[in-house]
């Protein structure tokens, strides 16, 4: 599989891994980028013709249902936008639980299911879905969202056991922590959000499906395959120096 002259949507474009997507995505010549944001405003920094802006707040059903009314030709679906709020689970409340719910499992299974008539009528079809590394433990500092993660990892298999009848690859990308505006203010040594963006995709042309593209992600990965307690116990360390 070749990203060359592909024909591709990104959901959450205009900053952090999803605008390193559409960088990566132009170096590696596709055809065409639809690069989706709540505020199409938000991707003007962007001066290709290849790109073509897409008003879309992925828990909106009418833009999501417009976005694949008007996306007809689009091959690789990308799902990329998501939300991360800070709480660990006997905080004060459970609004940003739900919240991070909504959006990063509920409103991407939305976006596939809108999406999957699309890919089906064209070649080379296939799908992308940004978890995380918290898929493998629970960080209770942001406990709500690796729980929510958790479930689209678990959400993604389901589309990948299902979508194998139709060749359609379901790709699950699980980053550890990417050098973003999520992680503003951590004192780790982050992988930059174009290398991330950069290993994803040369993974995903490798046809590997289950891709952890940075050094912090393939660190923890290892301690969960040596032992799952090992990484729970690092999670612990972190919420208590928190």
């Amino acid at each position: 599989m070749e990203f060359r002259d592909k024909i591709v949507l990104i959901t959450g474009a205009n900053r952090g891994i999803g605008k390193a997507l559409v960088e990566a995505c132009l170096k590696k010549e596709v055809k065409k980028i639809y690069a989706c944001a709540r505020d199409k405003n938000a991707l003007s920094v962007f001066q290709d013709e290849r790109i073509i802006p897409l008003t879309l707040d992925i828990s909106n059903q009418d833009q999501r249902l417009a976005a694949a009314n008007m996306a007809l030709d689009v091959q690789i679906l990308i799902n990329n936008a998501g939300v991360l709020h800070p709480g660990s689970l006997f905080g004060e409340s459970t609004h940003d639980f739900r919240e991070d719910m909504e959006i990063n499992y509920f409103a991407t299974i939305e976006m596939m299911r809108a999406f999957l008539p699309v890919l089906m009528k064209n070649k080379e079809a296939r799908m992308i879905n940004i978890a995380s590394i918290a898929k493998f433990t629970n960080f209770p500092f942001i406990a709500g969202y690796s729980a929510s993660k958790a479930a689209l990892y678990s959400i993604s298999q389901a589309a990948r056991i299902e979508l194998a009848q139709h060749n359609i690859p379901v790709h699950i990308v699980n980053p550890g922590a990417i050098d973003t505006d999520m992680n503003k203010g951590s004192t780790m040594q982050m992988t930059a959000p174009h290398e991330m963006a950069m290993n994803l995709l040369i993974d995903v042309e490798a046809e590997i499906e289950d891709i952890i593209p940075d050094k912090i992600g393939k660190s923890m990965y290892e301690i969960w395959e040596r032992s799952p307690k090992e990484l729970e116990a690092l999670s612990r360390q972190l919420f208590f120096q928190n």
